[in-house]
């Protein structure tokens, strides 16, 4: 059974850094991300990276600020999320699929439940 368990999200002040994490087991991938969704918005891709070899892509609007990564060893993600801004409030989706990159959130085949990102001004 596959299974993403998110974790680390919070309130935090505007400037400010959070960590997620995303704890994969149940099968391996060939890509894992990240979206986020904030209430009556689309849900936005932010981030993913290939499981092999590292490449990764990030949405425009937080390129320079998130990092994206993975511990092969461990199966998890995570998203370092630096200077952040209030509009970066969101429910963070970690999310997995068997392909490459893709943007959009109907190509990814695994969710997890999504880990609340609150930053306040």
């Amino acid at each position: 059974q596959v299974q993403l368990v998110e974790s680390g999200g919070g309130l935090v002040q505007a400037g400010g850094s959070l960590k997620l994490s995303c704890a994969a087991s149940g099968r391996t991938f060939s890509t894992m991300g990240w979206f986020r969704q904030a209430p009556g918005k689309e849900r936005e891709f932010v981030a993913a990276i290939r499981w092999n070899g590292g490449d990764t892509l990030y949405g425009n609007s937080v390129k320079g600020r998130f990092t994206i990564s993975r511990d092969n060893a461990k199966n998890t993600l995570y998203l370092q999320m630096n200077s952040l801004k209030p509009e970066d409030t969101a429910v963070y989706y970690c999310a997995a699929r068997r392909s490459g990159i893709m943007v959009v959130a109907t190509e990814y085949d695994y969710w997890g439940q999504g880990t609340q990102v609150t930053v306040s001004s």
